[in-house]
């Protein structure tokens, strides 16, 4: 079920039972190296800091304390950054694992595919995992992964939002890539350019969203509604603070960055902890002037 019927999708997905993990088995990150702003990707996406000078060798030290503070939890690969690509550390965009397969998402922004364009990566996910490749490069849609599609993995069950980042073409192939049961569709709010920033799933059981993120209150009210009550509402500020890049990379734990964790309200603190997850947070400051946050740095391989 690939739909924007938002009645008819939460009818379905209330049958699915949790049958898959809801957390990675193992991460991957992408190290800053030359680390600067493209301004290609600047066009649409609001986040980004163009005014602000990037110091690369603050951010290469905040990237490598977030690859050490995963590696507590779970395994965490961190890939070598090239020059060429000297925004590369969001990996998430354009590579995503899916049930023995390595999937290749189509970029918008040519800076942004050249990422793609790494033997190492594709070797390890193929060679060493043994992954099947699905290359969504060449189909017409713009689909930008996980930045685009919020996956409820033990569902197996997602959310896509819509933008200049991915287009219905570029939904269905992601919904056929992930070998999705249902995916919702809607569009983000104007100025909004991918999913991550305003909603994330919590282990199957929980969601962060930011509703002003939506351009129909009746999609987020229906996500809320269906992950009650274990619902976090943000505020703009906490939105802006990049509060929804969150990820869950084990069932009793949350990761957000610095600036994230502490823009969050009592009350959401404690939707999280009555839900049974531990915030935890890395400062990541430097490299969110590019436009993204702790989510976005993180590959997760399952």
């Amino acid at each position: 079920m690939l739909t924007r019927d938002i009645e008819a999708f939460f009818s379905f997905a209330k049958t699915c039972e949790l049958h898959y993990p809801a957390c990675a088995k193992a991460a991957y990150l992408v190290a800053p190296e030359a680390f600067s702003l493209a301004a290609e990707s600047a066009t649409d996406n609001v986040y980004m800091n163009m005014q602000s000078s990037v110091r690369s060798e603050l951010a290469a030290a905040q990237h490598q304390h977030l690859a050490h503070a995963l590696s507590e939890q779970i395994p965490a690969i961190s890939f070598p950054g090239r020059r060429e690509t000297p925004d590369a550390v969001f990996p998430n965009n354009v590579f995503a694992t899916a049930k023995q397969k390595i999937i290749l998402g189509h970029m918008k922004h040519p800076v942004r595919q050249a990422e793609a364009e790494r033997p190492d990566m594709l070797g390890f996910f193929r060679e060493v995992l043994g992954y099947e490749l699905v290359d969504l490069r060449k189909q017409a849609g713009i689909c930008e992964l996980t930045g685009s599609l919020i996956i409820d993995r033990a569902r197996n069950i997602a959310y896509c939002g819509l933008s200049e980042r991915c287009d219905e073409s570029g939904a269905r192939a992601m919904y056929d890539a992930f070998g999705l049961k249902a995916c919702l569709m809607f569009d983000l709010a104007p100025g909004e350019y991918h999913t991550n920033v305003v909603l994330t799933i919590l282990a199957s059981r929980g969601v962060i969203l930011a509703a002003s993120g939506f351009a129909d209150a009746r999609v987020s009210n229906a996500i809320a509604a269906f992950y009650s009550p274990h619902a976090v509402l943000l505020s703009e500020a906490e939105k802006n603070a990049f509060a929804a890049n969150a990820i869950t990379l084990r069932e009793d734990s949350v990761w957000m960055s610095q600036t994230a964790a502490d823009s969050l309200s009592q009350e959401n603190r404690k939707i999280l902890a009555e839900a049974g997850f531990e915030l935890h947070s890395v400062d990541l400051s430097e490299i969110e002037k590019a436009g993204g946050s702790l989510r976005c740095c993180v590959g997760e391989i399952y």
